[in-house]
């Protein structure tokens, strides 16, 4: 991934990487860092990523695995409430995976919201500055449904684009189903999705809710992540957006999501109310 700091000061945005780390170890949420990101001037949409990049490297430098990437604000409504007209993006790393019903301890997540969503698994390269529907198809080896456990560093979810950015897209967890579907076996547009809390609907959508089609959000992606200098590569997982509403997540929660053609997924969270370690 392109390193440097451009038109920013290195210390102020290694500062407010700082912070969201703090906040993650500590398990304590830190306050908004919108109103920081602003003092560094400039582009702040840009200086958001470079805060998240500096997280991104000292997770890695740390013995953390890049396995993949999510994609965020792929809903129109969310994205108009934010003032913005594209998605956004975080990175994946291989202790965010949880299998299947796989008992998922409180102090592993800080503010949890669970989202369904679909899940592409790549078998191929995408190394094009601009890519094709086709490129996206043909680099997939399969499909599978997914949950995406959001977190937030920041205190009461009180965020805007910027401080979401910063938190590696509000990234948490992310539980992927163990039947693999090639894409051509479903409909990615009008499949059906709804998830339940203990058998009790809490969120209902289509793949239409992803940017009318969750194959436009994995092209977004990957062109963008070539012009960051970090393309996406055969193995990468690529979780491209909610399928509905985020449901807030309690001690002893089991939720189930079904996507038409994919089969389900389950998220299961422990019955203690623990501090993030």
């Amino acid at each position: 991934m392109k390193s440097g700091f451009g038109e920013f000061d290195s210390n102020a945005v290694r500062d407010i990487a700082r912070r969201l780390r703090e906040a993650q170890t500590t398990g304590m949420p830190c306050a908004p860092v919108r109103g920081a990101i602003a003092d560094l001037g400039g582009d702040a949409l840009a200086a958001a990523y470079a805060v998240q990049r500096v997280n991104t490297e000292a997770r890695l430098a740390a013995g953390r695995r890049l396995v993949g990437r999510k994609i965020g604000l792929t809903s129109k409504a969310v994205q108009a409430q934010l003032g913005v007209d594209q998605p956004d993006f975080g990175m994946l790393f291989d202790d965010m995976s949880i299998a299947d019903g796989e008992e998922i301890a409180l102090s592993r997540t800080q503010q949890p919201k669970v989202e369904a969503e679909i899940a592409l698994v790549l078998e191929r390269d995408l190394p094009h500055e601009r890519h094709t529907i086709a490129d996206v198809i043909r680099a997939t080896a399969y499909v599978l449904p997914a949950i995406e456990i959001v977190g937030s560093r920041i205190e009461n979810w009180d965020i805007r684009l910027v401080d979401t950015v910063a938190d590696n897209a509000s990234s948490g967890l992310f539980v992927l189903g163990n039947r693999p579907v090639k894409l051509g076996a479903f409909d990615a547009i009008a499949c059906g999705m709804a998830m339940e809390r203990r058998g009790a609907q809490v969120s209902v959508g289509a793949g239409a809710a992803c940017l009318g089609n969750p194959l436009y959000a994995a092209l977004w992606l990957a062109d963008t992540m070539v012009r960051v200098g970090a393309p996406l590569a055969a193995g990468d997982v690529v979780l491209t957006g909610a399928l509905g509403p985020m449901t807030a997540v309690a001690p002893g929660d089991v939720f189930t999501a079904r996507i038409e053609g994919l089969g389900s997924v389950s998220a299961a969270f422990s019955t203690q109310p623990e501090s993030a370690s």
